[in-house]
This record gives C-alpha cells, structure tokens and sequence, in this order.
C-alpha cells in the first residue's frame, strides 16, 4: 500500500504546479474557474482521504462528483490544466474500493476533462475532436495501469494474508511438535522408569520383607544375608536413578550382553530362590539392542517373579542369520487363560519399546503349562519403528 505521507506531498506538489500555471496564465477571463476547480480538487482530496486503504463506497462516490467537477472546471477555466490528470487518474484508483470502481471513475474523470476542454473552445468541432482523443487516451491509460496496479497490490495482499496464515500454522506445529515432544519425553521416562527404577524397587520391597521374615523367626545369617543383597539392590536403584535423571538408560554390569544377561539372571536366582538357566549364542549385539532386550528381560522377569509361581525359568538369547535378535523367556509356571484381562503397563511399555527398535513381541501361554515370552529385534540397518504391538498367540495371555 503506497504510504499516505507521499500521497500528501504528491498532491501537495502538483496542485502548486497548478498554481505556478495560473500565475504565469494571467488575468484571463475565465481565471476563476481554474482556481474553483483546484480548490475542489483539494477538497476532493481531503474528503477522501480518511478513506485511503477502506472500502467506503458512499465516501468513494461523493469524492469522484466532486474531483469530477473539479477536473471540469479547471480544464475550462485554464486548458494548461489538463495537466492535473497526472493526480486525478492515480487518486481515483488509490480511493476506489474495487477494480471496477476504479474504471468507473477513470470514464468519469475523463468525461469531465472531454467538458471541460471542449467547453474552453467553445465546443468547436475541432476541439471537441482534440479533447476526445486526449481522454480516451488518458482514460484508456488509467485503466491499463491502475488495473495492473491495483492487481499487484491485490496479489501483495493476498500473498500476505497466505504468509499470515503460513505463519499461525507454523506457530501451531510447533505447538504440537512440542506436546508431542513433551508427551514423548513422558512416555519414555514412563518406560525407563517402570523397566528399570520400578523393577528394582520391587526386589528391595521383597528382600525387605525376606529379612524380615528370617530375624523374626531367629535367622540371622540368613537374615543378614537377605539385608547383604537389600543393600546391593539399592545401590542399584540408585544407580538406575542417576541413570534417569542423566538421561542415559544404564545396561547393567558388563556392556557385553551375555555377561549383564547373567548378572541379571544371578540376582533373579538370589531374590527368588527359583532356578534359571541362560542360553547364550548371540554375538555382534550393539549397545541400543543390548538396552531394548535387557528391558525387555527385566520386565519378563519381574511378571516371573509376581505372577508364574514357577519352579524354573529359562532366558535364550539367540542371533539370526540376518542379524536379528531373538530373546525368548520361559516359566513352567501357571500360565493365563486368553480371557484374562489386560491390566498394568509392563507389556504395553515393553512393546513400544520394542515397535520403536523395529521389532515385535509375543507372549504365550497355556494355563497349567507356563508362559513364553518372545522378542525379536531386527540389526539397526533393518530396524523401522512401527506401530507394532504384543502379539498374543492361540492360547496366549498377556500379564504386565
């Protein structure tokens, strides 16, 4: 939109041009004419102007009779005053509320000037002729350019209403990219914490309640023994702690998978008295999968530990030929009717955890006949995170 300061001093300079040329024409005999026409066209301008960059229609019309008029009467008092067409034509279309109000108001501002040149002749065939050339040809002008003007600002204003809109939308995804971040960052704490902190949590609650049990019946080696590993437990729930809060999940032990297989198998067997076996012949695991199937043993461990009633439990940990990962967790305890309800978030965390590497999980289960759970995790290269879920097979049930 063209800045009204420069619209003021534009009409400012052309209308003392209009005066330096009634100045220099004398005293002619229509010289009165001249100057009603340029104080109208000064009126024009200011009755328009509040309007300048609004759609006022009424205002619109009320200026273009009177500039109209204006151009007419100058033209007819003084035909050097055709000049002022160079402020008339750009005002029309700066105040016009619409194209076609614009084209309005260029054929009216030419039929004033066609007047009011004609009229200053006497209307003489000639000059009629001469003052109809010059307005179709200003006219014709006007029109050309204002419309073309008046399309570029129409582009401008639609370009930033798009920018405007371009802009909210941006401020909105990045609205929802940080929900969803936060949401994220809540899920995977929600993960970290129930795969590793809980877990460990639990195993404190229960040697606890062991040393309880073993100095209230006179045990106190065993019951110092129960206190020996209570300790070691909350070192560790400390260490899984800082973990956390650091934002670096911690792989128990030894970063080789099989020895933090076995350290976590070692402790299963102290806490719980059950016997548990590991089965070892993956190689070549990276960090990341060691942290997902570490997880995925800790969680399948604990259900072991609080829902099998089993007497024996057995962790294989197996590699394919592509690369993938295969850990598989058996119980000979009670197993689970299919019926069961689902309740608790274990299985549902371990199997985001799980789709977010690329793999998938299955647990199944016989009643009477134990549970099996079932992870398969793909090599990093093959690893796309889906939105894969635990799969229960026939028979299957799901505990968490």
């Amino acid at each position: 939109m063209i800045s009204r300061n420069w619209v003021d001093v534009a009409v400012g300079v052309v209308l003392a041009l209009g005066v330096g040329i009634l100045a220099a024409a004398g005293e002619a005999e229509r010289l009165p004419w001249a100057v009603a026409g340029l104080v109208l066209l000064l009126a024009a301008y200011l009755i328009a102007r509040p309007s300048a960059g609004a759609e006022d229609p009424r205002r619109f019309a009320v200026f273009l009779a009177v500039v109209t008029v204006s151009i007419a009467a100058m033209t007819f008092g003084e035909v050097s005053l055709a000049t002022m067409q160079v402020i008339v034509y750009p005002l029309v279309w700066i105040f016009a509320p619409l194209r076609r109000d614009g084209v309005v108001g260029s054929l009216s501002v030419g039929a004033g000037m066609l007047v009011g040149y004609a009229g200053g002749f006497g209307f003489a065939p000639d000059a009629l002729l001469e003052a109809a050339a010059v307005a179709v040809l200003s006219v014709a002008f006007s029109i050309a350019m204002g419309w073309w003007i008046s399309a570029i600002a129409a582009y401008g204003t639609e370009r930033a209403r798009l920018l405007d809109e371009l802009s909210r939308a941006q401020q909105q995804v990045e609205a929802l990219s940080r929900d969803k971040g936060a949401a994220d960052e809540r899920e995977h704490l929600a993960r970290e914490i129930h795969d590793t902190l809980a877990q460990t949590l639990a195993g404190i609650v229960m040697l606890a309640e062991q040393a309880g049990r073993r100095s209230r019946a006179g045990d106190v080696d065993g019951a110092a023994a129960a206190v020996e590993r209570l300790e070691v437990a909350a070192r560790d729930a400390l260490g899984e702690a800082r973990a956390i809060v650091a934002r670096t999940a911690a792989v128990p032990g030894d970063p080789v998978l099989g020895a933090a297989v076995e350290r976590l198998a070692e402790r299963f067997r102290a806490d719980t008295g059950l016997e548990i076996s590991v089965v070892d012949t993956a190689s070549g695991v990276d960090r990341e999968t060691q942290v997902v199937a570490l997880r995925c043993l800790q969680e399948a461990l604990s259900n072991v530990r609080k829902h099998a009633a089993a007497a024996r439990v057995t962790v294989t940990l197996a590699g394919e030929d592509d690369g993938t990962l295969r850990l598989v967790v058996e119980d000979d305890g009670r197993g689970f009717d299919v019926s069961s309800p689902r309740t608790g978030y274990g299985l549902d965390g371990m199997s985001d955890r799980v789709a977010l590497a690329g793999g998938t999980v299955e647990v199944t289960a016989v009643p009477g006949a134990g549970t099996t759970l079932s992870v398969r995790l793909p090599a990093p290269a093959a690893a796309v995170p889906s939105a894969a879920a635990a799969v229960p097979s026939a028979g299957a049930a799901v505990r968490a």
